[in-house]
């Protein structure tokens, strides 16, 4: 894995982080209107470009059948998510006072487990599942499932293939007939990983920016995705914040490897980018409930709010992928799946 991408990794998991702690504030202490500071959520669109760029980098010039593809992603992804979202399913059926945007519905269960798209029961127009930030996975594990019918072909015909794929797709879920599924995949969003994918084919082809340009590619996509956050609404998602976010990757796989410091704190938080992502809803969940029920007022203090959110959700995150993360030998050791 390249170390910039770790980097990029880290950086966008803290993004959601943040962006949920600021939305906790409100929650925690509702005289606090922190609005104003309500960024990160384009974190997400940063994860799926780079989601598209690794998985053409982990799979150009190798041979894997969809079969093989499709057996590393779940064993990736699945094992820490269904067990998050059994956790919060048995909350919400034993304790449901705490939680604020989950309850227990075992059709909402079951189609969370499988990554299909579900009305939340605790608020049926938001299509989100038993753990609420997954609803980004469901987008994952549907891109995979198209990825991973297509590597079958040629390297020179996946790419053109997927983009008529995903054509057809958001072509024709307008003109079905609106279910969950339809309004879920019909979303522009997908097209962040197709751009990712391009991303991965250009860096295959040695295709990048001057190194002069990779910093200011870098630089320009993180201003413009802060200002269009704030400014654009989530409608215009695709071109306002994942533009930006295929400035950044793109910015980032360019640079020069040998002139980046070596950041060994923020390279091992891209390692545990996914485990932080899945569990810091609970890390979050847990400070607000505390600052409920505990005699402490410093989590009622936004600002040491926000950073005991970031720092303990890094933490936690970190134990649960030691814990989770199947030790490779030590020849092998530093470089993450994928």
């Amino acid at each position: 894995m390249l170390v910039q991408l770790q980097y990029l990794r880290a950086v966008a998991a803290l993004m959601v982080v943040y962006f949920h702690a600021i939305l906790q504030l409100a929650k925690v202490n509702p005289a606090v209107d922190a609005t104003a500071f309500l960024y990160g959520e384009t974190g997400v669109d940063i994860f799926f470009v780079l989601s598209g760029f690794v998985m053409w980098l982990t799979t150009s010039g190798r041979a894997m059948s969809p079969i093989d593809f499709a057996r590393r992603r779940i064993r990736r992804i699945v094992p820490l998510y269904w067990l998050a979202t059994l956790f919060s399913a048995a909350v919400a059926l034993l304790a449901p006072s705490l939680l604020k945007s989950t309850v227990f519905d075992l059709p909402h269960l079951i189609a969370s487990l499988f990554f299909l798209p579900w009305a939340n029961a605790a608020d049926p127009s938001t299509i989100t599942p038993v753990v609420v930030p997954g609803w980004t996975l469901n987008y994952e594990m549907f891109f995979y499932f198209v990825f991973a019918l297509l590597l079958p072909l040629s390297e020179a015909r996946r790419i053109p293939a997927m983009f008529a794929v995903f054509a057809v797709i958001l072509i024709a879920c307008p003109l079905l007939p609106q279910t969950a599924g339809t309004r879920f995949y019909g979303e522009p969003i997908l097209l962040e990983f197709l751009a990712g994918v391009v991303l991965g084919w250009l860096y295959g082809q040695k295709v990048l920016l001057p190194k002069r340009w990779a910093w200011a590619a870098l630089a320009t996509g993180f201003a413009f995705l802060l200002v269009n956050e704030a400014l654009m609404p989530p409608e215009s998602r695709f071109y306002a914040w994942g533009i930006p976010a295929i400035f950044i990757v793109y910015g980032a796989v360019s640079i020069d490897v040998s002139r980046l410091p070596v950041l060994g704190w923020l390279n091992y938080l891209g390692d545990c980018s996914y485990s932080i992502y899945i569990t810091h809803a609970f890390t979050l969940a847990f400070l607000r409930v505390a600052s409920d029920r505990l005699p402490i007022d410093i989590l009622q203090q936004p600002v040491l709010f926000v950073i005991l959110s970031l720092v303990l959700s890094s933490i936690g995150g970190a134990i649960v992928h030691e814990i989770t993360t199947p030790r490779r030998k030590a020849a092998i050791v530093s470089r993450p799946p994928a």
